[in-house]
C-alpha cells in the first residue's frame, strides 16, 4: 500500500501542524502503509517533536480501557489541551485493519476538532502495540497534540513493549478478575507508573487495593520501607528519588475517580522533568527504533542475497571444508556493505 508519490509531504505537514484533520490522517496512512515517502515524512516532522505528553494505557481485555481513554480525553479537553488517541486493535484476518474500531466506542469525541483518535491494527505485531505506532506518535506530536493516550490492543500478559513508547504508562485493573495476581505474574508492577482500578463500585475492589499496595512494597520501588500510597495525593511527595507509582481507584463509565487519575500523571510529568527521566526514556526510546530499524534493513538486504549467486557460492565452500561457516558469513556481510544504508520501510513493513 505505497503512498501516492506525487504528495506534497512539505505541505501535508504544515496543514497537519495547523490542525487539521484530513492531513493528519493522511500522513498516518503513509505510515501504516510503509509509503515510500515515509523518509521524507519522518525528516520532515523530525523539528516539530518532543512535545507532547505521551501517556500508555494497558491492561487485560474487560478492565475498561477504552472507557478510561475516553473519560481522560474529556478530563484533559475540560483544561483545554489537544488531545490525540492512538488505539491498537487486533488485525481483521480479512481486511488487515483494525478489528473492534475504537473510535466507535470513542464516538462523543468524534466532533472535536481539538482531539484526533486513530484506530491502528496489530497486523501480526505482539506485544500490544502496532508495528507504526512510534511514527504514527511523531505524527501527532508535530500535529500540535499536548498529550497523547496511546491504548493497547489488550492481548493480555505480554503487552508490555508500550512501556518503552511512552513517558507515563497506566496499568488498568478490575476486582474480581484476578487482575492483581496476573500483574505480579506478568511483572505489571514492574512498569506501570500508575496503577487503576476501575470498577471500583463492585466488590472487592478494596481487597484489590490492598493486594497490589502489599506487592509494591514487597517490592520496595520506592527505595523505602512500608506501603506504596493510595488514593489521589498518591505519589505527591515523591522527588527526584524514585517515584512510587500510585493506586488510584476510579469508576470510568461514570467518570468518577478520573480527575484523579490527571492529576496523577501531571504529578508524574513533573517528577520525570525533575528527576531528569523524561529525557533518558526518550533516549532509551530512540536508541530502541534506530536499533530495529537497522536490523529491517539488514534482515531485507539478507533477503535480496538469497536470490543472488553469493550465498549459494558461499555455501557450497562451506560444504567442500574450504571455509568455515562464520567467515562465510563475514565475506556474506562484507557483499553487503554499503548497501546496509536505511532506505527500505521501517520495522514490521509488508509483514502480515
Amino acid at each position: 500500500m505505497g503512498g501516492r508519490r506525487t504528495e506534497d509531504t512539505g505541505d501535508l505537514v504544515e496543514r497537519a501542524r495547523r490542525g487539521e484533520h484530513r492531513a493528519v490522517a493522511r500522513l498516518i496512512s503513509l505510515v501504516e502503509g510503509a509509503s515510500p515517502q515515509l523518509r521524507e515524512v519522518a525528516a520532515a516532522l523530525a523539528p516539530y517533536t518532543g512535545r507532547a505528553q505521551v501517556v500508555g494505557i494497558t491492561g487485560s481485555p474487560g478492565v475498561g480501557k477504552s472507557t478510561t481513554t475516553s473519560a481522560l480525553v474529556g478530563a484533559l479537553r475540560a483544561e483545554g489541551r489537544r488531545v490525540g488517541v492512538l488505539a491498537v486493535d487486533p488485525s481483521s484476518p480479512f481486511s488487515g485493519g483494525a478489528l473492534l474500531g475504537d473510535r466507535v466506542r470513542m464516538g462523543e469525541h468524534a466532533t472535536d476538532d481539538g482531539v484526533f483518535i486513530r484506530s491502528m491494527a496489530t497486523r501480526g505485531h505482539l506485544g500490544g502495540l502496532a508495528w507504526s505506532t512510534p511514527q504514527a506518535l511523531r505524527v501527532l506530536d508535530a500535529a500540535g497534540c499536548d498529550v497523547v493516550l496511546v491504548e493497547t490492543v489488550g492481548v493480555g500478559q505480554s503487552e508490555v513493549d508500550v512501556v518503552a513508547l511512552a513517558d507515563t504508562t497506566i496499568v488498568l485493573l478490575a476486582p474480581g478478575m484476578g487482575d492483581g495476581v496476573q500483574a505480579a505474574k506478568a511483572g505489571i508492577l514492574e512498569v506501570a507508573d500508575i496503577l487503576v482500578v476501575n470498577k471500583a463500585d463492585r466488590d472487592g475492589a478494596a481487597q484489590t487495593v490492598r493486594d497490589l499496595t502489599y506487592m509494591l512494597s514487597l517490592g520496595d520501588r520506592s527505595g523505602r520501607s512500608g506501603e506504596a500510597e493510595t488514593g489521589p495525593d498518591a505519589g505527591a511527595g515523591a522527588g527526584p528519588g524514585p517515584w512510587v507509582p500510585p493506586v488510584v481507584r476510579t469508576v470510568a463509565a461514570r467518570l468518577e475517580g478520573v480527575d484523579d487519575v490527571v492529576s496523577a500523571i501531571e504529578r508524574h510529568r513533573d517528577w520525570l522533568d525533575r528527576s531528569g527521566e523524561r529525557g533518558r526514556r526518550r533516549r532509551r526510546r530512540a536508541e530502541s527504533e534506530i536499533e530495529a530499524i537497522g536490523m529491517e534493513q539488514v534482515r531485507t538486504r539478507f533477503e535480496d542475497v538469497r536470490g543472488s549467486a553469493a550465498l549459494p557460492a558461499l555455501a557450497a565452500r562451506v560444504v567442500d571444508g574450504d571455509l568455515d561457516p562464520y567467515r562465510a558469513a563475514d565475506e556474506l556481510l562484507g557483499t553487503l556493505g554499503a548497501d546496509l544504508s536505511v532506505t527500505a520501510p521501517p520495522p514490521g513493513a509488508g509483514r502480515a
